[in-house]
């Protein structure tokens, strides 16, 4: 019998005000309780959650545990550009935080249904990037589907 599996890998970019590359971070998230019970609604139930456009960066740097529902500080929220080709195994999830916005220490990020509030779906806790006034961070989610054995 083959099982179902989700892998979700995280890039973030950071800019200077040129568009100068800073940093990128790879890595892998974890997915909450919340984010299960969100697979589980929106497959199942007659009655859909909103869709997780939004992703949120934060500078809280506490290990993920399966009961969280927001992030420890968050720093700001946005709305995210999902995309996905028929026919593949995978989607993005990409939110730009320009000039301005969630500026200071990034150190946690996650996807939310909502732009306050909501539903949390994953956590990922990175190293430390500090985003000044003028820098541009990328946040990009990819969520890969695959049968393993």
């Amino acid at each position: 019998m083959k099982k179902f599996g989700v892998r979700i890998v995280f890039k973030g970019e950071l800019f200077d005000e040129n568009m100068n590359l800073k940093s990128v971070t790879y890595k892998h998230n974890t997915i909450v309780n919340g984010g299960y019970d969100f697979i589980c609604e929106a497959l199942g139930s007659s009655t859909r959650p909103a869709a997780m456009e939004y992703i949120g960066i934060g500078s809280g740097s506490t290990a993920n545990t399966m009961t969280m529902t927001q992030l420890v500080t968050q720093l700001a929220r946005v709305k995210g550009t999902y995309s996905h080709t028929d026919g593949t195994k995978f989607f993005t999830l990409k939110a730009s935080f320009g000039p301005g916005t969630g500026t200071g220490t990034i150190r946690e990020l996650a996807m939310f249904n909502a732009l306050s509030g909501g539903t949390m779906f994953d956590r990922v806790v990175i190293g430390v990037v500090t985003k000044e006034a003028g820098d541009t961070y990328n946040a990009t989610f990819q969520f890969a589907f695959e049968e393993v054995e």
